[in-house]
């Protein structure tokens, strides 16, 4: 479990950073790519840790879509030529702040 706690914090990490880059809003994440670069890196950052935490874990917390965030991560790493930035953003904004409160609640337990 203590690796599965670093892995849930550094999960953490990447969402406010990505919280942090994207502060600006839609207009500004779609025209800068530096934005978009740092936003991108640190999803696929992100869901490369939640590969690495313990099938127990995953198993004491089924509401957590592992599966999506695992397929997200395939198409962030394998098919960068075809990424759609709208799809992105809207996973930003309806996806990661439920992310983050189910990771915030794995930590308090």
């Amino acid at each position: 479990m203590k690796d599965d706690k670093l892995y849930l914090i550094h999960i953490t990490e990447c969402i406010e950073r990505i919280e942090e880059y994207i502060a600006g809003g839609r207009g500004v994440f779609m025209g800068s790519s530096l934005i978009q670069d740092a936003v991108l890196r640190n999803l696929q950052t992100m869901a490369e840790s939640t590969q690495r935490i313990s099938d127990s874990l995953k198993t004491l917390h089924p509401d957590v879509p592992w599966r999506d965030i695992s397929g997200f991560r395939n198409i962030l790493v394998h098919d960068y030529l075809g990424l759609d930035l709208e799809y992105i953003w809207q996973t930003i904004e309806h996806e990661l702040p439920s992310l983050k409160c189910q990771i915030k609640t794995m930590l308090e337990e």
